[in-house]
């Protein structure tokens, strides 16, 4: 089957990656801004008959990525395309899916809604901060773990003397996971959120006392849950050697700065986010370009 990859601005090193690993080359779009602010995207491949992947994280600024989007995807379905489809690595407005106030937007539902306006037969997303927000979305969607490709990197740091830690009680079944895959136990932290960007620790189950603890989680935002969890496994007495994994490193606001001063060694993350090269501490990087390229070739049919 035919197939044009197409890749927004929010990651355009990814969607290279991708095109790549499908053996495609990346199908030419022209985006330009106006004075006035309007986004303007015009297709410069012929897409008449042929299917289609678009792909775009919709991170900070997420409305402006997530419109790009859904333009790209205007432009396409009225050039003749025959199939759509949208990856995102990273899928902004995840974290939305429930209302605890009365007053409060369903932001979750609202984005699959606008990205069903988008004629997309189907979506390839990574590590939704919450899965049962697949429940929101009208079309078929290929949710990909990214975790045994993450665990892989962490493994030349998960020899005796280390221990997975999970940051969070929802975060305790993606650790297990961590765990099992490289043979380690696991500890537990209990905190609580004071704000969208403060968290208080409760406490601590499991032993990290003379341990490496490997930090676990899907996302990194501005970073306090991780900052909290390093000074809690630090006064229970852990091995100065830090490390955190996690699937998406938006490493916004004063995320850096906790990092830097929690201390962490080193931080082990995918490509879903366009990544920092100016961080204090290491930062290795997994690509997500292969994982993605054969869920696309399974529903697709095609080849390289």
């Amino acid at each position: 089957m035919d197939l044009t990859v197409f890749s927004g601005t929010a990651n355009r090193p990814l969607g290279d990656a991708l095109a790549q690993a499908l053996g495609r080359h990346l199908g030419k779009c022209h985006l330009e801004r106006f004075p006035d602010g309007e986004l303007h995207v015009e297709l410069q491949e012929d897409v008449r008959g042929r299917s289609v992947c678009l792909i775009q994280p919709t991170v900070p600024p997420v409305g402006e990525n997530l419109l790009e989007l859904l333009l790209m995807a205007d432009a396409c379905w009225r050039g003749g395309a025959t199939r759509l489809m949208a990856v995102l690595p990273y899928f902004g407005y995840a974290r939305q899916d429930r209302r605890s106030n009365v007053g409060e937007a369903l932001g979750g539902k609202l984005v699959a809604d606008l990205l069903e306006r988008g004629h997309f037969e189907r979506l390839v997303a990574v590590n939704l901060h919450t899965p049962s927000l697949e429940g929101c979305f009208a079309m078929p969607l290929e949710h990909l773990n990214a975790g045994t490709l993450l665990a892989e990197a962490a493994r030349p740091y998960a020899g005796p003397g280390a221990v997975v830690v999970s940051p969070d009680l929802g975060a305790v079944k993606l650790a297990e996971r961590y765990a099992r895959q490289l043979g380690l136990p696991l500890a537990i932290v209990h905190k609580s959120r004071t704000s969208g960007s403060e968290v208080n620790v409760r406490g601590l189950v499991g032993e990290v006392r003379g341990l490496r603890p490997i930090i676990v989680d899907d996302l990194i935002s501005t970073a306090g849950t991780i900052a909290a969890t390093v000074e809690a496994v630090r006064e229970a007495g852990c091995a100065n050697e830090v490390t955190v994994v996690a699937t998406h490193a938006l490493l916004v606001g004063p995320a850096v700065e906790r990092l830097s001063k929690a201390p962490i060694h080193r931080l082990i993350s995918t490509d879903s986010v366009l990544h920092r090269t100016d961080l204090p501490f290491q930062h290795e990087v997994v690509s997500l370009a292969p994982l993605l390229a054969d869920a696309i070739r399974r529903v697709t049919g095609t080849g390289r």
